[in-house]
């Protein structure tokens, strides 16, 4: 067996051991150094599109996007130098320059990594003031909305879609100030989609508000009991995670470090969409993930 050097490098000072051609961001993260990311997805190749996380090797002129690029023997990084605040804080800066500030009543409130980066690095407000363009919110499709207005184009719920979904049912589309992600490839309505199979794993993946599922102004994510579970759909039984409040199932989400690779199938996620009535109540106090299954079965009166 051939032996292969290990690169060794310093993040903050820290010393990092990872293997050739890992990333900067891979290596932080083997260390327990969080850099901030928004269209960085954990199982797919970085596409460096939202420069967020960019830090400085010690003897480069310029900042490097930490998702992207790879760690070489000897590197000095910096993830929190005075330049790399100060660059942050300019893509959060432009960023919020075409996004409404309305927190309270956006459906991300409280789940939204954008709003988290900009309490973080103290962006209150854009420096960018002036006219923001108005789209209109697509509510076609029965289980989630997508509002272009609150939509920061990371290309992260169409990437999830071609390349861990395999379905390339949506896209980029249009230009400029216009884009938005729509329906591949005829711009059209999320609901004519021809190839979307409704899976929902495009709201997991979205950082912000711009998807959620339509029931999503009935609670906070601090507000939820989150109950592990097994999907019983199929035999595949991948992982999902139960959100209860008082004592109602109101959704269900994928678990991201499962084997599903924080997928599931329109069956996992929008079952009880079909079936549950208003109002109807689910006893899933019980963590053990075969009471939660059993009882979301009977409640359901599910064969």
């Amino acid at each position: 067996m051939s032996y292969v050097k290990k690169i060794r490098a310093t993040i903050d000072g820290k010393p990092v051991e990872v293997e050739p051609g890992t990333t900067i961001l891979k290596a932080a993260q083997s260390v327990g150094i969080k850099i901030p990311t928004l269209c960085y997805l954990k199982f797919m190749t970085p596409e460096a599109s939202c420069r967020i996380c960019m830090v400085e090797i010690v003897g480069m002129p310029k900042l490097v996007t930490a998702c992207s690029f790879p760690i070489a023997d000897g590197n000095e990084i910096l993830t929190k130098s005075a330049r790399v605040i100060e660059a942050r804080r300019g893509v959060l800066d432009l960023l919020l320059s075409n996004h409404p500030n309305h927190c309270f009543a956006c459906p991300g409130n409280g789940d939204c990594e954008f709003q988290s980066l900009c309490y973080e690095y103290g962006v209150k407000e854009t420096s960018y003031p002036g006219e923001m363009i108005k789209k209109p919110i697509d509510d076609s499709n029965p289980y989630f909305n997508y509002d272009p207005n609150l939509c920061i184009l990371c290309h992260r719920c169409a990437n999830t879609c071609e390349h861990l979904v395999g379905r390339s049912a949506i896209a980029l589309s249009k230009r400029g100030f216009q884009s938005v992600i729509s329906a591949a490839p005829f711009q059209d309505k999320w609901i004519n989609n021809m190839e979307c199979e409704f899976c929902g794993n495009c709201i997991q993946a979205c950082p912000v508000g711009a998807l959620r599922p339509k029931n999503r102004d009935q609670y906070r994510p601090w507000e939820v009991q989150r109950v592990e579970a097994t999907c019983y759909n199929c035999k595949k039984g991948c992982k999902r995670i139960l959100l209860i409040k008082d004592n109602k199932l109101l959704d269900v989400v994928a678990d991201n470090e499962s084997e599903n690779k924080g997928r599931l199938c329109n069956k996992g996620r929008f079952e009880f969409y079909d079936v549950q009535k208003p109002g109807q109540i689910a006893i899933l106090e019980a963590r053990d993930v075969e009471r939660a299954r059993e009882a979301l079965m009977d409640q359901l009166d599910l064969d």
